[in-house]
């Protein structure tokens, strides 16, 4: 009895050294999440390796400039946007496709909170983000500063400038799509669960991690996030070449179509709906699309059905940027002489007393089939090639102990 009831205080004992040395390990592992809400300047767990790290003031000054700059863009902007969904979207559909999206999440989630699923795509490649605790003395600062200026443009205007985007997201220790959205799953209340490589073969099948997938695939992440409900959602962001000569050798529209009928937003998409060079991705967001969210960048009213779609627009239609001239839609003048307010800004013309929104419902299907381009007295058009957009001026560097701000007029 007694070599028995040593042996169970044994067996009890090595049970909680094994416990303390699993939960060691686990303190010693710096989450996706944490790191997500530490590049948001926002506290990671208590337990959280990278803890140490708020105690410097290149991060404290960083996270006192977070919480500024998006209390003021949540006021501005998204709070006034989330309240206008959920005046004008009945019943949204599980999925969100955001085409020509780069990785703008924040935007996803506010006009579509209640999608269970969101497709993001862009050009940029997905990056990485290095342990943060590895980096060398003085390389915390130099990384913030990095994802600072990367989100500097849609903080300020709704929307990211391609060409600075390239510069951005290629310098430095953290790189590419994924540390910025890290930023916004953080800053938009999500617990980030899990961070995982998608490569999508030409039949449209997803291979997670290090499943083969053969070559000519598309590559992209998938993470799954939690929101403030605990309900567990995934976002998935690819890297197709969304032109026709790039995307019918893909299986991207092929994976989409496996999710659909979805809701679209099309925002600050450089106009190139317009052209005849994206009329595969065009005509896929009409066919599988319940609702389209769009500013005048995304699909000429042209190209709808008009016995299929209604249209509500909102806002005011002026005419595009001068980096794209030759792309006034008369006919969304005169649809939008009978838009209602709008008290928010979106798109290149982010000022709120100029911005357009139409918001167009898929009427009940009559078994005929996809969507058709409506005929027309306007012929679609074939606008020049747009310049591409300047660059506001760069953030200076940051001042010793103090903090900076950098919004748009």
């Amino acid at each position: 009895m007694k070599m028995v009831g040593s042996f169970r205080v044994f067996a009890f004992a090595a049970a909680i050294m094994l416990t303390a040395v699993v939960s060691a390990r686990a303190a010693d592992t710096v989450t996706a999440d944490d790191t997500a809400r530490f590049l948001a300047g926002m506290q990671p767990s208590a337990d959280s390796p990278l803890m140490p790290l708020t105690k410097d003031p290149s991060w404290q000054r960083h996270a006192r400039f977070f919480d500024a700059a998006f209390g003021q863009l949540e006021q501005r902007q998204l709070a006034k946007i989330r309240t206008w969904a959920d005046a004008n979207l009945a019943a949204p559909k599980p999925t969100m496709f955001y085409m020509f999206s780069g990785p703008d999440f924040l935007y996803a989630d506010a006009f579509y909170s209640k999608a269970s699923t969101y497709v993001l795509s862009a050009l940029e490649p997905p990056g990485s983000v290095s342990d943060l605790t590895k980096l060398p003395r003085g390389g915390v600062g130099a990384a913030l500063y990095n994802v600072e200026r990367s989100l500097s443009s849609i903080l300020s205007f709704s929307f990211f400038i391609t060409k600075q985007m390239k510069v951005d997201l290629h310098a430095g220790q953290i790189s590419g799509t994924l540390p910025i959205l890290y930023v916004f799953l953080a800053r938009t209340g999500k617990t980030i669960r899990s961070v995982t490589p998608v490569r999508l073969d030409r039949n449209g099948t997803a291979y997670f991690g290090d499943e083969n997938s053969g070559r000519n695939t598309v590559s992209g992440t998938r993470l799954i996030f939690a929101d403030s409900n605990g309900m567990e959602k995934p976002c998935i962001i690819s890297q197709p070449i969304l032109s026709d000569a790039g995307i019918r050798t893909s299986g991207f529209l092929k994976f989409c179509a496996g999710l659909a009928p979805g809701n679209s937003l099309i925002k600050s998409a450089s106009y190139v709906l317009h052209t005849r060079h994206f009329a595969t991705v065009r005509n896929f967001i009409l066919a599988n699309s319940a609702t389209i969210i769009q500013d005048d960048s995304g699909i000429p009213l042209v190209y709808y059905n008009q016995k299929r779609w209604r249209f509500f627009p909102f806002g005011r239609y002026i005419r595009p940027i001068d980096e794209f001239p030759g792309l006034y839609q008369q006919s969304y003048a005169e649809l939008f002489r009978r838009a209602q307010p709008m008290d928010f800004g979106i798109g290149y013309r982010w000022r709120a007393n100029e911005s357009n929104l139409l918001l167009s419902v898929r009427l009940p299907d009559d078994g005929s089939g996809a969507m058709e381009a409506t005929s027309s007295d306007e012929p679609p058009p074939s606008p020049p090639r747009p310049r591409k957009l300047r660059p506001p001026a760069p953030i200076p560097p940051p001042p010793q102990g103090g903090g900076y701000f950098w919004f748009g007029r």
